[in-house]
């Protein structure tokens, strides 16, 4: 049983577009796995591990895409804890080509894990680190990273308030909410992080694909995946 606790901005979610219990092998229907990826469900929840040597480094990573291309003006959410550490959790969010082209049109160069493919590549998408452990720095001091590529842009940065393994009894709820230029990221009740894009590195993301990130040999699960839009854009 998880903490699950409701968003702090529960009061302006409108419809639910989208729900996954993420809880069996046919709710990955249409999911799309770049690096090695292995799945299991033992708990009823999606176990989510990398298949290669940790040695291996970036070419051990993976990213495993959600086949649903979402609006703009929305709310995501999931149950999530860590297994196994050290590693990271990514989500990556109003991801598309370049040009506009849905993130995993085959035109779009390949993909196999590597961190530069997806920051430097020929895609455009905001980015949120949480659960941060996979090098000694990211263990002493815990903060979740909000990046927005093409390119390695750090734009907003908030504590981390998840625990380490040997202390995480439960799954943490995380939520975010993307509506035009606004980002806000929390656990739980707590916010993280707010961030207004300027347009200043590129212009404002707008809809796209969302996809989870993981750095071996991080094993995670994650559940109960929401998307919701929201009843009016955030002003």
């Amino acid at each position: 049983m998880g903490f699950a606790m409701a968003s702090i901005y529960e009061d302006l979610l409108g419809q639910c577009i989208y729900e996954n219990p993420l809880a069996s092998a046919s709710d990955l229907a249409g999911f799309q796995a770049e690096g090695d990826a292995g799945f299991s469900f033992p708990l009823g929840r999606l176990r989510l591990e990398g298949t290669r040597d940790p040695g291996e480094g970036q070419a051990a990573n993976l990213v495993v895409w959600c086949p649903e291309e979402f609006p703009d003006h929305i709310h995501i959410s999931w149950d999530y804890r860590a297994i196994q550490d050290p590693g990271l959790s990514i989500l990556f969010f109003a991801a598309k080509g370049a040009n506009g082209e849905d993130v995993l049109d085959p035109a779009l160069s390949p993909r196999n894990g590597p961190y530069d493919q997806y920051h430097s590549g020929d895609i455009n998408a905001l980015h949120v680190s949480y659960f941060r452990r996979k090098h000694p720095i990211e263990r002493a001091f815990n903060v979740c990273n909000l990046r927005k590529s093409h390119g390695f842009h750090l734009v907003a940065q908030g504590a981390d308030p998840i625990p380490g393994v040997p202390n995480m009894k439960a799954s943490y709820r995380i939520w975010l909410i993307k509506s035009g230029p606004h980002v806000r990221f929390g656990i739980d009740g707590l916010e993280c992080f707010q961030w207004t894009d300027t347009g200043a590195l590129g212009p404002v993301l707008t809809g796209g694909k969302i996809g989870f990130r993981q750095m071996t040999p991080l094993i995670a699960e994650y559940s109960q995946l929401k998307v919701h839009q929201l009843k009016q854009p955030l002003g």
